[in-house]
């Protein structure tokens, strides 16, 4: 999969494609049937399939504090997209120029003179441009215009509901992840790169992994039964994600992972976790002991959940 940052890196070469835009934050099963259709429509155009994205998500530009919990940071998301089959990226830089930006300006500029789109995949809920004039409809002019094709993008339902990136956060939000499976068609689980940290549970006996989640807020918040595929093997143990209330912390969350029985050395190394139950909501406890105690039994719990698992 070939990725383009910015409309400035898109070189003539690359003009003509079918295309979708969206956050597709995630990549659930429903991003993952427009995914499937912008592959099948690029078959038949013989064309190049591209999904356009945008960083920051437009949300986070116009409210970062109050922008929706990332499902996916953005080295995920492209992995998924590869993984999905999509050909072409398109990341544009989501900034006051591209907010700036008319619908009809976005059309010209973006699709047409961009990207040379033949067709476009979108849902007809999307909306785009300063002055929100950018919907299907406008779409559909500007493609009877400019000399391409649009479509309505498909909705999958799950029990009558919608799948969306909004869906899957609230059942991760409350430990729900067989629905969180379910909608995402895999685990439910988050990546990041192991760093070193405090050190502070090797002083108490349980040596974690400092997994890196470079993002402005974590999606889940508690102590949870997880398990990491590592060399093949899929390894159990415990996770606590949130923001370490009974140590010093930095004001970040967190995500720390002590897997059973395993000695090696994981720094450097790319993680990824997969959440299976929670245990417990994260707390301050008033001492290092206290804290102790608490993660050894959390850590006989993971003992006890993995050996029903597994017999």
């Amino acid at each position: 999969m070939q990725l383009v940052r910015g409309l400035h890196n898109l070189k003539p070469a690359l003009r003509g494609c079918v295309a979708t835009i969206g956050n597709f934050d995630g990549v659930h099963r429903g991003h993952q049937a427009i995914l499937q259709r912008l592959r099948e429509r690029a078959a038949e155009l013989r064309l190049p399939s591209c999904v356009v994205i945008f960083e920051p998500q437009p949300r986070e530009f116009f409210a970062p504090d109050n922008a929706p919990v990332r499902l996916s940071r953005l080295r995920d998301k492209l992995e998924l997209l590869a993984a999905a089959g999509v050909d072409r990226v398109l990341c544009l830089a989501f900034n006051r120029r591209l907010r700036e930006l008319s619908a009809a300006d976005f059309v010209r500029t973006v699709l047409v003179e961009g990207l040379g789109v033949q067709h476009l995949e979108v849902g007809d809920d999307f909306r785009f441009g300063c002055d929100r004039a950018g919907d299907f409809s406008f779409l559909e002019q500007a493609g009877r215009q400019f000399g391409f094709s649009v479509e309505d993008a498909i909705t999958i339902e799950l029990d009558g509901d919608r799948v969306s990136s909004t869906r899957v956060r609230n059942a991760a939000q409350v430990a729900d992840f067989a629905l969180a499976q379910q909608l995402l068609g895999r685990p439910f689980s988050i990546s990041g790169r192991v760093l070193h940290g405090q050190k502070l549970g090797r002083q108490l006996g349980t040596p974690t992994a400092n997994v890196q989640l470079k993002r402005r807020r974590a999606p889940l918040n508690g102590v949870y039964l997880v398990s990491v595929e590592l060399d093949g093997r899929v390894q159990p143990g415990v996770a606590n994600i949130g923001m370490r209330p009974t140590v010093a912390g930095d004001g970040r969350a967190h995500l720390e992972v002590h897997l059973l029985d395993f000695a090696g050395d994981l720094y450097g190394r790319r993680l990824t976790v997969v959440f299976h139950q929670k245990l417990r909501d994260e707390q301050r406890f008033a001492s290092l002991e206290a804290l102790k105690a608490a993660i050894d039994a959390d850590i006989a719990s993971a003992r006890a959940y993995w050996q029903r698992a597994n017999s």
